[in-house]
């Protein structure tokens, strides 16, 4: 099939990779400096599999900046850019979508049209209202960011989000590009497809904030928490999964995610939402008190990225912690070495590990590194098992 990808963000890149192991793709991107990347084989995001493929597989894949004209040729387009969270309107920002599904309607566009950004429940089949010329499906992703190929290849199930003929043959074509066999898949209205991403988000959120509270708890009451967790994580029922302490759930999603489907409540009843959404905040201001409490001269802040393997510092948790402990006038020096930037938030930035090290007091990181064992004993974080 010959297959468009609009946006070279982790779920847009890692699909048109995914994709073009057995079809015809083309990616495009505006940011001319991503395009560059690609056409030297070279991944814009830090993906270490992504990389891998691009370098070595052979991949019917080419690049552009701009949707052509001619679009008689492609069999489905596939819309991955970015939704971000309005708080001024308190919902996703879906401009952007919007705007190419304008353009695939004045370009006549007939065949199918998947949207995989993230969007705000009843925005499909609004837009299938307007734009009746095309096949329009929602099918949410559920990757994880440095992971993002490697989730596709194994996906834990796909929903497709229509009952159209075309959607399933699409998802006929998702599950012929997995390596994983025997992948769980649900067929869906697209309103129940988007339920289930904002609901699914939801409930890891919740779980983190869970898991954090308990951690919480134990450390005010100077109690164990790797063997509470434990224990509690050896009932089936609750399992040993998300239930690594951290500074709190940030990163892309979940942030976004919770306030959306927060906002899609409107006047239903709920509690849980609203609740997990305070108990993230809770989180960081506790974590913040605990380390003013070592009343460290310099704070060293090892990495802004959200998770291990990942170079996107979108929502990070600890990204709050600075901001909280920049208000209580404490000095910060932040090691980061994908910014090449000078500062962030008026900090200094040090791309010297050594010099980190040693200038530090203390050193606060939301996920432990190797780099950082040989002076444990100066390190914050309340990451137990090692696990993102």
């Amino acid at each position: 099939m010959k297959i468009i990808v609009i946006g070279a963000g982790y779920v847009g890149l890692s699909n048109a990779v995914l994709l073009a192991q057995k079809n015809q793709v083309k990616l495009i991107d505006i940011d001319t400096n991503k395009i560059l990347l690609l056409n030297q084989n070279k991944s814009p995001i830090k993906d270490s599999l992504i990389q891998k493929y691009l370098s070595t597989k052979k991949l019917s894949l080419s690049y552009d900046s701009e949707l052509c004209s001619d679009l008689s040729s492609t069999d489905v387009i596939i819309i991955a850019t970015p939704t971000n969270f309005n708080s001024k309107t308190k919902t996703f920002n879906t401009n952007i979508i919007e705007s190419i599904l304008f353009d695939l309607h004045q370009k006549k566009f007939s065949n199918l049209v998947i949207i995989r950004s993230t969007v705000p429940i009843g925005f499909t089949e609004r837009i299938k209202k307007k734009y009746p010329n095309f096949e329009l499906a929602f099918f949410p992703e559920f990757l994880r960011e440095g992971e993002a190929l490697k989730d596709s290849l194994y996906p834990t199930r796909i929903i497709c989000g229509s009952k159209s003929r075309s959607a399933k043959n699409f998802l006929k074509i998702l599950q012929k590009s997995s390596i994983k066999k025997n992948i769980k898949t649900l067929i869906t209205s697209p309103t129940e497809a988007e339920s289930i991403k904002l609901f699914s988000n939801m409930y890891l959120a919740l779980r983190i904030s869970f898991f954090n509270e308990l951690d919480s708890f134990s450390v005010s009451k100077n109690l164990n928490s790797q063997e509470i967790i434990e224990g509690v994580s050896m009932d089936p029922r609750i399992g040993s999964y998300y239930n690594n302490p951290s500074f709190g759930y940030g990163g892309y999603c979940l942030p976004k995610d919770t306030k959306q489907l927060k906002e899609n409540f409107k006047n239903i009843p709920q509690n849980l939402i609203q609740a997990t959404i305070e108990a993230n905040a809770t989180r960081k201001k506790f974590i913040t008190s605990e380390i003013l409490k070592i009343n460290a001269k310099t704070i060293g802040v090892y990495r802004i990225s959200m998770k291990k393997g990942s170079d996107n510092w979108r929502e990070s948790s600890i990204i709050d912690i600075i901001k909280l402990l920049k208000k209580k006038g404490k000095n910060i020096i932040i090691y980061e070495p994908y910014i090449s930037e000078k500062e962030f938030l008026g900090f200094p930035i040090i791309n010297n590990i050594t010099i980190f090290k040693n200038q530090s007091k203390i050193i606060i990181t939301n996920r432990m590194q190797k780099e950082l064992e040989d002076i444990k004993n100066k390190v914050f974080t309340r990451d137990i098992f090692n696990t993102n």
